[in-house]
């Protein structure tokens, strides 16, 4: 399929400091690719690169058929950039907001496309209300809908729901699968592991370094983490007790569980068998999750920041 993003080798230095270090990422048409990491491990650099805000210092590629140096500005008008924090006029309305990002874009029959984002996204009946008067999630969809202005075959959209309550997060993800649907290429970034699972495939970065990129099944796979979950009350002994066991990689609460995971089935089993036998615990074979290979990843990847 064609690639809307290809590039390879990114790297981009601040004050002497490698923040994107020799990156490659490719998403074809249609694909939602969930970019992840931690803070600071160079999602938003690696993303203003990609759409022309940034020059990268090494490395080469496209998006959307346009090399990323020599044809920045091309990129630039024909990406849909929604940034981490809200960035429209919080003293002008719904409707004047996108009326503006319409002028920018130069957009024809500006008025219609509009109304159509304003009736799209639900906005409608808030249309003359202030911006800067929305709660989190009505922010977003604004957002979502003046990055929309231009009708962009790719969206780059970081860390768009932080702050915002799970009914408004699902359905900006309806809308981000109904665009992808229509064709369009979304690469977002985020920190909820429930967003990552809807994302087609993702892109792990850590302190710069990309770390593995495919579907959610094939790096969990990559992982080769075995985990068991014990579920009972007043598991933080047991926790103690099993950090400190040979075998053990990590140990992870969920409440009234623990996910206690291993690289090695054996050992893993072999530190874990006395404690099955325990009352008011009960243990069960299961398959990590993107959580928990999300931690083992970020907890054995070299920090750029230490001296």
């Amino acid at each position: 399929m064609e690639a809307v993003i290809d590039v390879a080798g990114l790297s981009k230095s601040f004050g002497g400091r490698r923040v994107v270090d020799d990156v490659a990422i490719r998403v074809e048409r249609g694909r939602i690719c969930g970019f992840l990491g931690p803070n600071g491990s160079g999602k938003t650099t690696t993303i203003r690169m990609l759409c022309g805000l940034l020059k990268p210092d090494e490395g080469q590629g496209t998006c959307l058929g346009y090399d990323i140096i020599r044809e920045a500005p091309a990129i630039k008008r024909r990406v849909g950039y929604m940034t981490q924090r809200f960035s429209l006029y919080e003293d002008l309305s719904i409707r004047e907001n996108l009326d503006f990002m319409a002028r920018v874009h130069e957009v024809r029959d500006r008025r219609r496309v509009v109304s159509d984002a304003l009736e799209r996204l639900k906005l409608g009946e808030r249309s003359q209300q202030l911006a800067g008067q929305l709660s989190g999630g009505w922010k977003q969809r604004l957002a979502l809908a003046a990055c929309l202005m231009h009708d962009p075959q790719l969206l780059l959209l970081d860390e768009p729901t932080a702050g915002v309550d799970p009914k408004a997060r699902r359905e900006f993800w309806e809308e981000i699968h109904a665009l992808a649907a229509r064709g369009v290429t979304i690469l977002v970034s985020t920190h909820y592991m429930d967003e990552a699972e809807r994302c087609h495939e993702l892109a792990y970065i850590a302190y710069g370094k990309l770390l593995i990129a495919g579907t959610a099944r094939e790096v969990i796979a990559h992982s080769q983490l075995v985990t068991w979950t014990a579920t009972g009350e007043d598991l933080f002994p047991l926790a103690a007790e099993l950090k400190s066991l040979p075998g053990v990689a990590m140990v992870v609460p969920f409440g009234n569980t623990l996910h206690v995971s291993g690289v090695d089935e054996a050992a893993l089993e072999a530190a874990l068998r006395p404690y099955r036998e325990r009352p008011g615990v009960t243990w069960r074979r299961a398959e990590p999750s993107l959580e928990d290979v999300f931690i083992r990843m970020m907890d054995h990847a070299p920090d750029n920041f230490e001296a």
